[in-house]
Parts: structure tokens; C-alpha cells; sequence
């Protein structure tokens, strides 16, 4: 449900869009759950209005895949996903989904893909589709070929294929034949091992590679395979924090921006990665510049061009939305798009003064900055405060927690004091 009219006042707007410049100050009208209108100098008598002096306005940021019931188990690093999944129940997946999606919230991410987890039966299917409703957030659900589409329109329904890999052959072309006429979007996870080199170009040739394909990390695909997701349109999501930590390999970003493919961003898996976007923005840029500096240390010639960020901040909005599919809906502040809009307090003294907005957003704001969060204009954070029932969600989380790694054979808070 749209609530009324919003008027946000005053505060320094990146609409990070193609139609919509950037503003100094700036006002941004949310009428019927949409961007109505961005510029200076707006009224509207009967809008609530937010002031946003002293705070950056922008789009909220895309997380393009997650495995949200993940939180559950946030940090632990060492425990394997197959250790817990048997064990979960649809009530643990509720619960856990809620408080990951909540989580992705309150960092400012208004729009998550969560790649189901839990075993793929109506149940626990359910249960994450009405943990993705309490949370309020616009979601996609990536998980198996559903009977029906999502009815919220908050909430998509995608298939979450098998992993792309040799074994899988006949299995991808059936499914991805399905998907399609459904109108579903695919993602996948690709290039996990290199034995599977050249198999997306393979399915390139048999015409199962386009541009309603998600191909998640890519860590170890060689260039035939990039030059065939590049010439088919597909997207590429990294979870570079995720992807370094869990042993998959440095993410190819700059074999992918040497194509001209630019990657969504993604969290991934909280057990072994930061939470929020500005730490992936973070680990994106470094890793380009690394590997730059590297190149010029050594002499080499050719020289690609240093990652911006301006480059950066957009994997985490707009490119991302264009990544999964939703970039006419979301990612940048443009009149007649979703109000999905994030207000940033730029007062506090962890980026104050303000010298470049998008260098503070990339460098220097966290969570803590996170000030108003609003979906399809709907505001569902205030003045810093989640308008959800957090105590609730807390609760179900500590009694999922405790039943899951009980039947794991592993106990919560076992890890105090190790190093990982």
C-alpha cells in the first residue's frame, strides 16, 4: 500500500540516472509511491515533508543476489551451508529471511535477490515469500519454477537454476526452456570451477544465453565464456567480499570491464561477508586499483582505466537494477520510477565536511548514516528507526538460531575468541 504524499527538502540528490542530473540541494516528491519530481524548490501542500538538510538523497542501493536466510547464521565463516539446510524448518526460514531482509533494510538496500536456501517445497517457499512481505522491501525470490507469479508487486518470482556446470547440461536447457515461458528471469551461479570453461559458450551457441540471464560470480571463467555473456547480453553479479572469502578467487572484475560488462553487486552470504553495500562498493574499487597498480609496477603496458567512484556507486544502484532485470522500476531518482529512496546523514563526524558526496557514500558513509528508507514511497525507516517490529524479529531469530545449530550439532557463541 502507497502511503500519502512525501515531500524530502533540502538535501544534496544523486539520482544517479540518465534523465535526472545530480543537485547540490535539491528536493525529491514522492506522490503514489513514485518519483513525481526532482529539482529545487518543490511544493506540495499536502505532503509530509522529511527534512534533509544536511544529508545525501539518493537511490537505494540493489543487492543482486543473497542467500538471506543465511543471517541466521551470521560470521560464523567455518560452518558449511549443507551442515544446516537439512535441518530448517519453514518457521527457522521465516524467521531467518525476515531478519536478514531486515538487516539489508536498515543498510539502506531497498531491493534484494534472496536465492533460496531452504528445501524447494511450498512451505518453505511460503514461508520466505511472507518473511519478504513483513519485511516491506522489494525482493526477488529466486528459487524453484513456481505454479504461479509473485501476486505483490513488490515481489518477483525468478528461477534460481542449477549451478551452470557439465553435470547440468540437459538440465539447464530444460529449465531455462521453462523459465522462459513462464517469462521468468534465470540467475546462476557460473565459472565455480575451471573444469567448466567454455560451457556458456557453449550455451550461447544453443541460443539458452540472453538477456534475462543473472550470472552469479564467474570467478573462475575463462574469455571465451566472457566474450559469449557479453555478446548475448547477459548480466554478471559479483560478491566480491563473499567470493574472496569463501574461496572462489579474486572476482574478474577487470576481464569484465575490459568487455564493457559492468557488474551488479551483491552481498552473497553473510556468514563470511559484510552485510551493506558500502563495504562491497569499497572491496570493488580497491580490488580494480590493486590490480592497476600492480600491472604499472610491473611495467606492462595498456594501462586500463582507474575505477571511479562514480563507477563504483552506480554497480550499487542503477547497473545493479539493470543487473536483475528492474532498472525501469529502480536504481536511480527519475520522475516516474519507484520511490525507492535512501536519506544519508552527512553531520556525523565519520564523513563530515562533505568534500565530493559520491566519495563519501563509497568511502566514507556506513550503516550508521542510514538515516530514512523508503520503498515504493513507503517509508520504512524513520529518523534512523526501522518501523518494523524488530523485537519480534530478534526473538524469532535467537529461537530459529538455537533450534537450527542444535539439530547441527554446533552451539551458538562456540566461536568467542577465535580468530577466523
Amino acid at each position: 500500500m502507497n502511503s500519502g504524499p512525501t515531500l524530502i527538502r533540502g538535501g544534496t540528490v544523486l539520482s544517479l540516472g540518465a534523465k535526472t542530473p545530480n543537485f547540490t540541494e535539491a528536493d525529491v516528491l514522492i506522490r503514489d509511491g513514485k518519483v513525481a519530481e526532482v529539482g529545487p524548490g518543490l511544493r506540495a501542500r499536502d505532503a509530509e515533508v522529511v527534512d534533509a538538510t544536511d544529508t545525501i538523497v539518493m537511490p537505494g542501493f540493489v543487492d543482486t543476489h543473497r542467500h538471506a536466510s543465511r543471517a541466521l547464521f551470521r560470521y560464523l565463516g567455518d560452518l558449511p551451508a549443507d551442515a544446516y539446510a537439512p535441518h530448517f524448518q519453514p518457521d527457522d526460514v521465516y524467521a531467518a529471511t525476515l531478519i536478514g531482509l531486515l538487516g539489508a533494510l536498515e543498510a539502506g538496500i531497498t531491493t534484494v535477490v534472496d536465492w533460496a536456501d531452504a528445501p524447494r517445497e511450498d512451505a518453505f517457499t511460503e514461508a520466505a515469500l511472507q518473511a519478504h512481505s513483513d519485511a516491506g522491501l522489494r525482493t526477488v525470490l529466486a528459487a524453484n519454477l513456481p505454479d504461479q507469479t509473485a501476486a505483490n508487486p513488490l515481489h518477483t518470482r525468478a528461477l534460481g537454476s542449477v549451478d551452470v556446470s557439465l553435470a547440468n547440461r540437459e538440465r539447464i536447457a530444460t529449465d531455462w526452456k521453462r523459465a522462459r515461458e513462464m517469462g521468468l528471469r534465470i540467475h546462476a551461479h557460473a565459472g565455480l570451477d575451471v573444469s567448466d570453461s567454455g560451457l556458456l559458450a557453449e550455451l550461447a551457441g544453443q541460443q539458452l544465453l540472453g538477456s534475462d540471464v543473472t550470472l552469479v560470480h564467474c570467478s573462475q571463467l575463462g574469455g571465451t565464456d566472457l566474450d559469449a555473456i557479453a555478446a548475448s547480453g547477459a548480466a554478471v553479479s559479483l560478491a566480491p567480499s563473499a567470493e574472496m572469502a569463501g574461496g572462489l578467487g579474486t572476482p574478474p572484475l577487470q576481464l569484465l570491464l575490459d568487455r564493457r560488462l559492468e557488474p551488479g553487486l551483491a552481498i552473497d552470504d553473510e556468514r563470511i561477508s559484510p552485510g551493506d553495500m558500502f563495504s562491497q562498493m569499497r572491496v570493488t574499487n580497491s580490488i580494480q586499483h590493486a590490480a592497476y597498480f600492480d600491472l604499472k609496477l610491473a611495467g606492462k603496458a595498456g594501462l586500463p582505466n582507474l575505477l571511479t567512484t562514480r563507477d563504483v556507486i552506480r554497480y550499487g544502484t542503477i547497473v545493479g537494477a539493470r543487473t536483475i532485470g528492474l532498472d525501469e522500476i529502480t536504481g536511480s531518482l527519475e520522475v516516474g520510477k519507484q520511490a525507492d529512496v535512501i536519506v544519508l546523514r552527512t553531520d556525523r563526524p565519520n564523513v563530515y565536511p562533505i568534500n565530493d558526496p559520491i566519495g563519501a557514500v563509497v568511502w566514507g558513509v556506513d550503516t550508521s548514516n542510514v538515516d530514512w528508507v523508503f520503498v515504493g514511497g513507503r517509508p520504512l525507516m524513520r529518523s534512523g528507526e526501522l518501523e518494523a517490529d524488530v523485537t519480534r524479529a530478534r526473538s524469532l531469530a535467537a529461537t530459529a538460531q538455537e533450534r537450527v545449530l542444535g539439530a547441527a550439532g554446533r552451539l551458538a557463541g562456540t566461536g568467542v575468541g577465535e580468530e577466523r
